[in-house]
């Protein structure tokens, strides 16, 4: 059982109806929209109320705009990556008081679980009460912010305000020097490429071969080298080719693959031993999700309902890696797929590795201090900046990849002018 009070995926019976705000709702499948409801109040004692001053789209909520994610209700308030300051506190609360700069954790973690005690709280044991998404993972994992009732109910952060259970264990203070615009990557990116390099084990010297060049893959890329990598080649195509384009301009010496562009019998496997002594690279991760389907076989099993993902971009890491090579799968995947190449991986001795969603609360307070010592520059891949009036048409922009735009940030009417060196506000 859960811990907390779960399924307040918005805040029109546990809110206050006297104080409006704006928040982005989900209404059906590719549909969305910017709504004025009553700002959220404290339910748990531990509960802690932000003023959100920058947030943003990740590529996984593309997944729940497309209906890819299971038990999203309409008026659900979407985003899990926000930032912001404290406006109110619960009873309980030790560590935070009104007024404090934060950051917030994607996943909701308790603080106390098996889980949580050591710092993996993405599997927190007593913030998600779905019974359906323990049955299908065999086990329990950590509620998220917006991210639909399949992972526990909690109202998202691409709004005004938001409510943050366990707000003492969820944010994290960020420090004067440390902008919005740097800290706001601290809920989600971030940890989520550094742990799909650390988890899927790069090492000095390794060839490194990465799925997707969207926001995570490049910071990905960044990673790789910064642990040592001696070589990335990013894979993308279709209407993510201008991505090849962007990522090598900020991270020196990626190589790159156009999968719509190779020649008439190559393939991305025969593509990369050609380009690493016949072998394959060492490491392979994935950045870019099982929604894609390349193929009209998966498309149409996905459609039907025979499969909610598709393992093509799986096989293609698998048989492209050398033996006994290391696959990592970072890019969100729901349930089932079929014609997974089992045989390639068992034969050949691959290590395929669920990296998880990453445990924010392992990584978040080393990579704050990376950020402070300018070692890693989230920066980097923030192409744009708009204003959270505008999500609808952000949301399309983004979904068809539009303004050559990679990764967002928010602004709310609570926020601080741009920081140096982020973009300006782009005007829709």
């Amino acid at each position: 059982m859960a811990s907390i009070t779960t399924d307040i995926a918005n805040y029109e019976s546990t809110g206050d109806p006297q104080h409006q705000m704006k928040a982005l709702t989900w209404q059906g499948k590719n549909s969305i929209k910017l709504v004025e409801t009553a700002r959220p109040k404290i339910v748990d004692e531990q509960d802690v109320i932000v003023k959100i001053t920058g947030t943003t789209i990740c590529g996984s909520d593309l997944h729940l705009l497309h209906g890819a994610i299971p038990e999203l209700q309409k008026g659900d308030i979407l985003g899990h990556e926000f930032c912001g300051v404290v406006d109110t506190v619960g009873p309980a609360t030790a560590k935070l008081k009104p007024g404090d700069r934060v950051v917030a954790s994607f996943q909701i973690g308790c603080g106390k679980c098996f889980y949580c005690q050591r710092r993996l709280s993405s599997m927190c044991e007593r913030t998600n009460s779905s019974q359906s998404a323990s049955s299908l993972y065999g086990r329990r994992t950590a509620g998220m912010f917006g991210y639909s009732h399949f992972t526990g109910g909690f109202a998202g952060g691409q709004a005004e305000f938001v409510r943050v259970p366990y707000g003492d264990v969820n944010l994290l203070p960020l420090p004067d020097d440390v902008p919005d615009e740097k800290g706001l990557f601290l809920s989600d990116v971030l940890p989520t490429a550094w742990n799909a390099v650390v988890d899927t084990g790069v090492q000095q010297g390794d060839t490194v071969a990465i799925w997707g060049a969207g926001p995570i893959g490049q910071m990905v890329a960044e990673f790789s080298f910064y642990h040592g990598a001696s070589r990335v080649i990013i894979i993308d195509g279709g209407n993510g080719q201008w991505r090849l384009k962007y990522v090598p301009s900020i991270v020196k010496d990626v190589e790159t693959i156009d999968y719509t562009r190779l020649p008439k019998g190559e393939s991305v496997s025969s593509t990369l031993k050609k380009m690493c002594d016949g072998r394959g690279p060492d490491v392979a991760i994935e950045c870019a999700a099982g929604e894609y389907s390349k193929g009209w076989a998966h498309y149409f099993q996905t459609l039907l309902g025979m499969e909610t993902d598709t393992p093509e971009l799986v096989n293609e890491m698998i048989t492209s890696v050398r033996g006994f090579g290391r696959c990592g799968v970072t890019g969100v995947y729901a349930g089932f797929c079929n014609h997974f190449n089992i045989g390639s991986l068992m034969q050949t001795g691959i290590r395929l590795i669920g990296n998880g969603q990453a445990p924010v609360h392992l990584y978040w307070e080393q990579l704050l201090k990376l950020i402070q010592e300018d070692k890693i520059h989230p920066l980097h891949m923030v192409s744009h900046r708009f204003r959270l009036e505008d999500m609808e048409k952000t949301y399309d922009l983004f979904n068809k990849r539009e303004y050559g735009i990679q990764k967002i940030f928010v602004e709310t009417r609570f926020s601080a002018p741009p920081a140096h060196g982020s973009p300006n506000l782009t005007e829709l």
